[in-house]
């Protein structure tokens, strides 16, 4: 080979990205809208992810999002509030998730005993995998027994979860059983394959702890170090980064507020000795740290922080957001202090997408992207949303997004107008039905309506929710960044003569159209 045929083949090959680099693309993670408000992150299907308090891993090439559902009603100390359980969702990128279900039965009455209103709660799942034993093993935090964990293995990271025997761990073992000992931990596999459980004392105000677990990572092994953080603290997360190990935590400790500090500790072993605490949020970016997670590739790996932005300490967490954002660190390897960007670029490996597919019959929708939630549907308030049928046929169903809040005394009656040229509703509904309010839940999902009723191409048509409660509300997504272009959303308050165009907003809602 001659000098030039050497120098041309040098080229290409420092031209040519490596097959890491290929197969890295940079996701864009939106976190609050133009206005600084929150944004509701969808499900494919375009319901609202209900998964609190947990994690994001990453298993063979997917991310797995795990959390506390609230869907159903549960209230922190509301003793008549059920326990819904744990949720897992599925994403080939961070940004598309599809629901995965739930981790474990958690209906039955065993765990409502355990984890219902009349307990502390069951909270903080976390999912690592044992290379060894080829299982998925979860942790999750509970209040009935005294070591404040149970521990369960799966085959899948998806589940179902099987609970096994009681963890032991150093920390609190003579305690009162079911009191508050143990709380808000994290589990972290080394490089060598040792796990580590980092957990919240209570006994102590709320210092942190790092326990080894045992080979199998269903209990602690005993050696362990304590009162890392001097107390008034929780939610701690584990990392590890060029040989130095990283602690964040809720700085100081404040369930369920918005706006709660990060801090963060290092040290050269788990077990410690551990550095000083540096503060890297004064408000977590309006929420309360729950999870740094570590996303490795073959050449690079991205720390994700992720915050809880709790829904101004409601009992019920069904409507909490979440910040999401990669870790940058300086040349010392110090942690950058957190930004709060309204989006964030994260260079990520992206798997087989999973995006479900979309009925033929859809004919219209105002997407998914951008939606902020509110609650004033209540005493007469009615809210519309009108569409431009485009094509002529039966509107076999249509979808309006919405969720109860409180304990509503009435139901919530969705209707089908005709629009006037304002796109408001004109003469008397074409369907109306009235929805139960013990048939919708407390996190944002679609409620599907069968008007059957025929539609024309081009013609104005108005979806309204209305309701009488005086007790409690239901509430709507709306957008006000990425308007829907063929229709207008209004609004009439109970007892006012007539309603309201809100410019450049619309609500979230789909319609489907059959036949011609």
């Amino acid at each position: 080979m001659n000098a030039l045929k050497k120098y041309l083949l040098l080229v290409i090959i420092l031209i040519l990205p490596t097959a890491a680099t290929l197969a890295q693309d940079v996701v864009n993670i939106v976190n609050f809208n133009e206005a600084g408000k929150q944004v509701t992150r969808f499900d494919v299907a375009g319901d609202a992810v209900d998964a609190h308090d947990g994690e994001i891993a990453y298993f063979n090439g997917t991310y797995y999002l795990y959390g506390t559902s609230y869907d159903c009603g549960f209230a922190w100390q509301n003793k008549t509030a059920p326990f819904c359980g744990f949720k897992t969702y599925s994403s080939p990128d961070l940004v598309h998730w599809t629901d995965r279900g739930y981790l474990f039965d958690a209906k039955n009455p065993v765990w409502q005993s355990r984890c219902n209103g009349n307990t502390y709660g069951c909270f903080r799942p976390h999912v690592i995998f044992n290379k060894k034993t080829n299982q998925y093993v979860l942790w999750v935090n509970v209040y009935d027994n005294r070591v404040g964990f149970r521990v369960f293995t799966s085959n899948e990271p998806t589940g179902p979860f099987k609970e096994v025997e009681n963890p032991k761990l150093a920390v609190n073992n003579d305690a009162e059983v079911a009191g508050l000992n143990n709380g808000d931990h994290d589990t972290f596999v080394d490089d060598d394959g040792t796990a580590y459980v980092a957990y919240t004392d209570w006994r102590t105000k709320g210092t942190i702890v790092v326990e080894e677990l045992t080979p199998d990572y269903l209990s602690g092994t005993g050696r362990h170090v304590k009162a890392i953080t001097p107390g008034k603290t929780e939610a701690p997360g584990m990392m590890k980064r060029n040989g130095i190990y990283y602690l964040l935590y809720s700085d100081p400790n404040c369930g369920y507020c918005s706006g709660t500090g990060t801090s963060y500790r290092t040290a050269k072993s788990p077990l410690g000795p551990w550095s000083e605490g540096i503060k890297i949020s004064d408000k977590s970016c309006g929420g309360q740290p729950s999870f740094v997670s570590t996303i490795q590739f073959n050449s690079e790996t991205v720390y994700i922080y992720g915050s809880d932005l709790w829904n101004n300490a409601a009992r019920n967490e069904a409507l909490a957001n979440y910040f999401w954002a990669p870790l940058k660190f300086d040349s010392t390897g110090a942690i950058l202090p957190i930004p709060c960007n309204p989006s964030e670029n994260i260079r990520i490996r992206k798997g087989k997408s999973e995006a479900e597919a979309k009925s033929k019959d859809l004919d219209n929708t105002a997407g998914n992207e951008g939606f902020t939630t509110q609650c004033d549907i209540a005493k007469g308030t009615q809210r519309t949303q009108s569409f431009t049928a485009k094509k002529s046929g039966t509107l076999s169903s249509l979808t309006f997004t919405t969720f109860r809040n409180g304990v509503p005394d009435a139901g919530l009656e969705i209707a089908v107008y005709a629009a006037d040229k304002s796109g408001l509703p004109e003469g008397s509904p074409l369907f109306s039905a009235n929805v139960a309010a013990d048939s919708l839940g407390w996190a944002a999902k679609r409620t599907f309506i069968k008007p059957n009723i025929k539609v024309s191409k081009g013609k104005k048509y108005v979806i309204s929710a209305k309701s009488e409660t005086s007790a409690g509300c239901y509430g709507f997504e709306f957008n006000d960044a990425l308007p829907y272009a063929a229709g207008v959303a209004a609004v009439k308050a109970g007892g006012d003569a007539g309603f309201s165009v809100e410019k450049g907003r619309s609500l979230k809602f789909e319609t489907f159209v059959t036949g011609k």
